[in-house]
């Protein structure tokens, strides 16, 4: 069973490395939270410029679709408030101008909880992934710290928490029971990425799309239920000494 559901935070901000991976990541969380009162928000760190299979591709026309998928799946999932990195898709590095960026968001939001991908997944292949893991710790270090970056984002400001997705040892099982299609709701505005990550061919006949669709829903309900069968979750690596 998941454990004791958390109480909502007054706000949080969920930082992933491209459009689509926070929902995937925590977005049952999050609808769960706002739907209670928790004000929330959105950092994606890249402009998802590589999130296309088509060699043709217009990848500034992506950028922008991918933006406006960003929007209204924020909007879907829990009416949030989407700030954007800009950075290249695929060329993340966990430098100093990513913490930057992670610490002033953090000093302008003022997150309660702060969501992020788990930098120390074992065999983790895609590079983003990793270094959004490591800027988001790394970033949360340099918000707390007056020393750190001083007066980027206003005045410096510690989380109580760090909720990492993606955990191979995951310590929270957060109950979304009654979020999964929320959460698959928003996933599916990410209509550019439907081919490639969910399986579903927006060209093809409309009865096979929606075989598709529905498959690609009951995949989100079967991963929630992964480890806790009986009650759909999302797991967590908390980290609640920042």
């Amino acid at each position: 069973m998941p454990d004791a559901s958390s109480p909502p935070p007054p706000r949080a901000l969920a930082i992933g490395a491209h459009p689509d991976d926070i929902e995937f990541g925590c977005g049952g969380t999050l609808a769960k939270w706002s739907a209670a009162g928790t004000d929330v928000h959105f950092l994606i760190l890249t402009d998802g410029s590589k999130g296309s299979w088509d060699i043709d591709d217009d990848l500034d026309a992506l950028v922008a679709t991918r933006v406006t998928e960003a929007q209204d799946a924020a909007t879907v999932l829990a009416n949030g408030t989407v700030h954007f990195g800009g950075m290249v898709d695929g060329e993340l590095v966990s430098d100093e101008t990513g913490r930057q960026l992670v610490c002033r968001v953090i000093r302008e939001v003022r997150p309660t909880v702060v969501f992020g991908h788990d930098p120390w997944q074992r065999y983790r292949l895609h590079p983003d992934h990793r270094h959004a893991g490591w800027i988001t710790v790394d970033g949360i270090v340099a918000a707390r710290d007056p020393h750190f970056f001083t007066g980027v984002g206003g005045a410096h400001h510690r989380p109580d928490a760090l909720w990492l997705f993606e955990a191979d040892e995951p310590n929270h099982f957060e109950s979304i029971d009654g979020w999964t299609t929320t959460k698959s709701d928003a996933l599916l505005c990410h209509r550019s990425q439907w081919r490639s990550t969910m399986a579903i061919d927006p060209s093809s006949p409309e009865r096979e799309r929606e075989r598709a669709i529905t498959a690609f829903r009951d995949r989100i309900d079967t991963t929630a239920r992964r480890r806790t069968p009986n009650d759909p979750s999302e797991s967590f690596r908390i980290i609640d000494d920042v």
